[in-house]
C-alpha cells in the first residue's frame, strides 16, 4: 500500500524500499517523508516548483522546533540525492539549504529514587486477569530494561527468546541502531526478575509460540504505543509529568522512555566517580554496553547534569532571561 499522497508518491515509495533493501531504518525516513508529502499535497505543488526558495519557504512554515526540521530537510535532500541518481532531477534543489540554529537541549533525567518510584507505579498498575496481568509485566520488563540496562525503548521490545541466555544472565542485542550488535550481561536483580517473568509466562501460556521474550498480543511484541502510554501513567502517577521548556535557546525536555536512558548513563559516571574512580576509564566499558557506535557519543554524558542539578540549572535560565 503506497503511504504517500502527493505528485511524488511513487518515487518516494520506492526510494524507502530502496533503502530498506540496503539495511537502513524505514520508520524515521518514513515518518519525515510523510512531513514532505503532505505538505507537497497541501500545496498542491507540481515538479517544476521544487526550487531552493520554495524549500526555504517550506522550512519557515513548519511549526517545529529547529532540530525536527533539520532533520526533515536532511531527509528530503537525501531523497533528491536519489532522484538526481536515477536522473528524475538534474540537480538537488535542496543542496544549499542551510540548517537552521538548534536549542541546546537537555534531557529529563531521572534520579535513582525517581526510576524506583517509576518501576513501582508500573507495577501498582498490574491488572489481575491472567492474560491482561502478562501484558503488563511484559511492559515492565521492558521499562526495567530500559532503565537498570540503559537500552534504546526498540530494543527490549525487538528482543527474542534465543537472544536470551540464561545459564549467563546475558542478552544479545542484534542489528539495532547503527547496525550494530552487542552482548550484555545484567544486573542480578534484573536476571532474577527476568527468571520470575518466564515461570509466571509459562504458567499462564502453556502453549506458548509467540517468538519474541517479552510477550504482546496474538503472538507478536509489545507495541510501542501501548508501551509509551504505560510509561506515561506511571509518570502522571509520581507526579513528574513535566512539560518540556524553551526558555532562550535551551530546550528542558519532558520525562520520555528515551530519558531512563540517559539516566542510567548519567548515573551510572556519577556512582563511578562517587568510589573515586575516574569516569574517564569508564567511558570505553560504558560505550560497548550501550552500544554506542562512536566513543565521542558516550563522553557527552560526563557533560550533562545530574537530577538534582536539573532544578537549578532551569531557575537560573529562567532567571537570566528575565533579566534581559
Amino acid at each position: 500500500m503506497n503511504k504517500f499522497k502527493s505528485f511524488l508518491a511513487p518515487q518516494l515509495q520506492e526510494y524507502l524500499i530502496y533503502r530498506k533493501n540496503l539495511g537502513y531504518a524505514y520508520r524515521g525516513s518514513l515518518s519525515n517523508l510523510k512531513v514532505f508529502d503532505q505538505y507537497l499535497k497541501t500545496k498542491k505543488t507540481k515538479k517544476e516548483i521544487l526550487t531552493p526558495a520554495f524549500f526555504l519557504n517550506m522550512r519557515t512554515n513548519l511549526k517545529m522546533e529547529a532540530g525536527t526540521v533539520n532533520v526533515i530537510i536532511s531527509a528530503i535532500r537525501t531523497f533528491f540525492q536519489y532522484l538526481v541518481r536515477i536522473r528524475i532531477y538534474k540537480e538537488n534543489p535542496l543542496r544549499d539549504i542551510p540548517k537552521l540554529q538548534e536549542n541546546q537541549f537537555i534531557p529529563y533525567i531521572f534520579s535513582p529514587e525517581e526510576t524506583d518510584r517509576l518501576l513501582s507505579a508500573v507495577c501498582g498498575r498490574l491488572r489481575k486477569n491472567p492474560e491482561q496481568y502478562l501484558l503488563d509485566y511484559s511492559r515492565y520488563m521492558a521499562l526495567l530494561l530500559l532503565s537498570r540496562c540503559g537500552m534504546r525503548i526498540s530494543e527490549p521490545l525487538k528482543l527474542q527468546h534465543k537472544h536470551y541466555r540464561s545459564e549467563e544472565s546475558s542478552l544479545y542485542i542484534e542489528k539495532t541502531k547503527f547496525r550494530k550488535d552487542r552482548l550484555i550481561p545484567m544486573p542480578v536483580p534484573v536476571a532474577i526478575e527476568m527468571k520470575n517473568y518466564l515461570k509466571i509466562r509459562k504458567s499462564i501460556i502453556v502453549e506458548d509460540h509467540n517468538p519474541y521474550l517479552l510477550s504482546g498480543i496474538s503472538n507478536r511484541k509489545i507495541s510501542e504505543s501501548s508501551f509509551r502510554v504505560a510509561f506515561n501513567k506511571a509518570v502522571k502517577d509520581i507526579d513528574i509529568d513535566h512539560s518540556r521548556q524553551i526558555i532562550g535557546n535551551i530546550t528542558f525536555g519532558n520525562p520520555t522512555p528515551h530519558c531512563l536512558r540517559h539516566s542510567f548513563a548519567i548515573n551510572t559516571l556519577k556512582n563511578i566517580r562517587q568510589r573515586g574512580v575516574s569516569a574517564q576509564h569508564a567511558l570505553p566499558v560504558l560505550a560497548a554496553y550501550m552500544g554506542h557506535e562512536k566513543y565521542e557519543h558516550t563522553v557527552e554524558y560526563l557533560k550533562m547534569i545530574d537530577a538534582k542539578q536539573r532544578p537549578g540549572l532551569v531557575d537560573f535560565v529562567k532567571n537570566q532571561h528575565d533579566e534581559t
